[in-house]
């Protein structure tokens, strides 16, 4: 078994779009930015993180109809200068709510919401397990 991706349900497919692809600088495997599918995979891996347009899913499972409240999921992101990371995507409209910061004394991180409500994490791994 392989992880293809990670799908994130969401009502404003345009603005998620945007951020996935302008904000956070993550290619999107072909332009599709009123959706209602798009995924993006990070350089140097296979899995990635898709979009999926809520209303659209909600005719195959109807239960998915009502919107969820608080943060819906956390996706996490390895990146390997963390400052420098959080620097360009502040530049490109990110707000943090959460670091830089130590998270363990083998990992550093920040954190954003993306425009549906899910939580990003940025990590720097600063010790790899070994």
């Amino acid at each position: 078994m392989e992880l293809a991706q990670v799908r994130l349900l969401v009502a404003d497919f345009p603005s998620c779009y945007r951020f996935y692809r302008d904000v956070l600088g993550l290619k999107p495997q072909f332009d599709a930015e009123d959706g209602p599918y798009a995924k993006f995979t990070p350089d140097g891996g296979t899995a990635g993180i898709a979009l999926q347009d809520r209303t659209q899913m909600t005719k195959v499972l109807g239960e998915l109809a009502a919107e969820p409240t608080g943060y819906r999921s956390l996706v996490a992101l390895r990146v390997d200068d963390l400052d420098r990371y959080c620097e360009e995507i502040i530049a490109r409209g990110a707000v943090l709510v959460h670091g830089p910061a130590p998270m363990t004394d083998r990992m550093r991180v920040a954190h954003l919401v993306d425009p549906a409500g899910n939580l990003v994490e940025l990590q720097e791994w600063l010790v790899l397990r070994g």
